[in-house]
């Protein structure tokens, strides 16, 4: 399927939330010998987040499961808030916003599976990245080029910048800021 326009007006997004596997993810877990969990996050995702927290917008993570891997990635990338393990996304994604002091036609949301549906339902604006499940790109605003965990968070930063006329602002204040010690890069 091919990228679709939103038709929600994105320069109105203060507050972009993302689901983390298959959206963050390529959806894949792996364990090790020593019962460790493992997995991929594309870099490419996160100087798209880094990006766009340069520019004043907010990032949140909101997961059906929980994992400490999310909150190390989310740490090097600069996110804090973090709800994990949440069987109601439609009321993390309340609380969410309320967190961070915007209404939730100010909420962009980011899924990839039927579990996302609840978020949809309140979000602002509703992206499914590529290969998410039928019925969530059918339900969607946009639909990213590319999957989840492979550039789709990434896409959907993009298409929430370029179409706030803001993308070439978020680039600059990326290169700005990555001369400077201790900031997140990707």
């Amino acid at each position: 399927m091919t990228a679709s326009p939103a038709p929600h007006s994105s320069g109105a997004i203060r507050l972009i939330v993302l689901d983390v596997d298959g959206t963050l993810t390529d959806g894949v877990i792996h364990y090790d010998s020593d019962g460790a969990e493992h997995k991929h996050f594309h870099v490419t995702d996160g100087l798209g987040i880094v990006m766009a927290r340069a520019v004043g917008l907010q990032i949140a993570v909101l997961s059906g499961r929980r994992s400490p891997v999310v909150e190390r990635r989310m740490a090097e990338l600069g996110v804090g808030d973090i709800i994990q393990a949440s069987g109601d996304k439609a009321a993390a994604l309340r609380e969410l916003a309320a967190r961070q002091g915007v209404s939730l036609r100010e909420t962009a949301y980011v899924g990839d599976d039927v579990n996302d549906l609840p978020a949809f339902d309140v979000a602002g604006l509703k992206i499914a990245v590529a290969d998410a499940a039928e019925i969530v790109r059918a339900q969607a605003d946009y639909v990213t080029p590319r999957p989840g965990g492979r550039g789709g968070v990434r896409d959907a930063i993009d298409e929430i910048l370029r179409r706030a006329g803001r993308y070439d602002e978020a680039v600059a204040a990326y290169l700005a800021r990555s001369v400077a010690p201790d900031v997140p890069r990707q």
